[in-house]
């Protein structure tokens, strides 16, 4: 579904060229986990960056589904994130005066969802997830830690994206906690048939993927 081929970019600073991504190419497909693992500064979080647009590479190409994704004008840019790319952060980046079930009606919202089905979509993905009506309700600040990256997980998948890019989505949980994520990402992509791409500097993470890629200064030094 997803090929990456020999994609890269720098950064120009006072101190010189960092080659933050290094000709790196991979493939992932449906409903496979994906982690990426590497030091801090190995470049892991630029490659997520480039896969979700969020920055364009100098060098390379992305293709999903046959669709070439690297060149895109603005206006597709946005559209892709919208539509095709869901996002988890370590952070979990609600909207804090929205309740649970608000964050989730918003992505449908950017994705242009049938307004009349919102709601009934995102009280779904809430359930997905294992989050009741009584939590749907609720602001961020009245959930845990692991209730809100549950809402992040049932706000990302919430459009039927055909790629979700997670960057350290169990950082700031508890190892119990962190496992349960990785297993909502894991049930939700199986069921979705989305490709799910993990970066993490948890080992126990990385075991759970279907595979790991491994990055050392930019460079993908191992696929396992």
């Amino acid at each position: 579904m997803l090929n990456v081929e020999k994609l890269n970019k720098t950064f120009r600073t006072d101190g010189g060229d960092v080659h933050a991504v290094r000709d790196v190419t991979f493939h992932a497909g449906d409903g496979e986990i994906v982690a990426i693992i590497g030091a801090s500064g190995s470049g892991k979080s630029t490659l997520l960056s480039l896969l979700g647009l969020l920055d364009a590479p100098d060098a390379g190409s992305i293709e999903m589904n046959g669709t070439q994704l690297a060149h895109l004008d603005a206006k597709g840019r946005t559209k892709y994130r919208s539509r095709q790319v869901g996002f988890v952060f370590q952070a979990f980046n609600l909207i804090p005066n929205l309740s649970a079930l608000e964050n989730v009606k918003l992505a449908l919202e950017f994705a242009e969802w049938p307004k009349e089905d919102r709601d009934e979509r995102a009280q779904e993905m809430l359930t997905m997830v294992g989050l009741g009506p009584d939590k749907a309700v609720r602001r961020p600040n009245k959930l845990s830690g692991g209730e809100q990256q549950r809402v992040a997980i049932a706000r990302a998948f919430a459009a039927q994206p055909q790629l979700i890019l997670a960057d350290e989505p169990t950082g700031s949980l508890d190892r119990k906690t962190g496992q349960k994520i990785v297993e909502l990402l894991r049930n939700a992509a199986s069921a979705q048939q989305t490709t799910v791409l993990v970066v993490t500097h948890d080992e126990k993470v990385a075991q759970q993927a279907d595979r790991r890629l491994e990055i050392e200064d930019g460079v993908l030094v191992e696929i396992a």
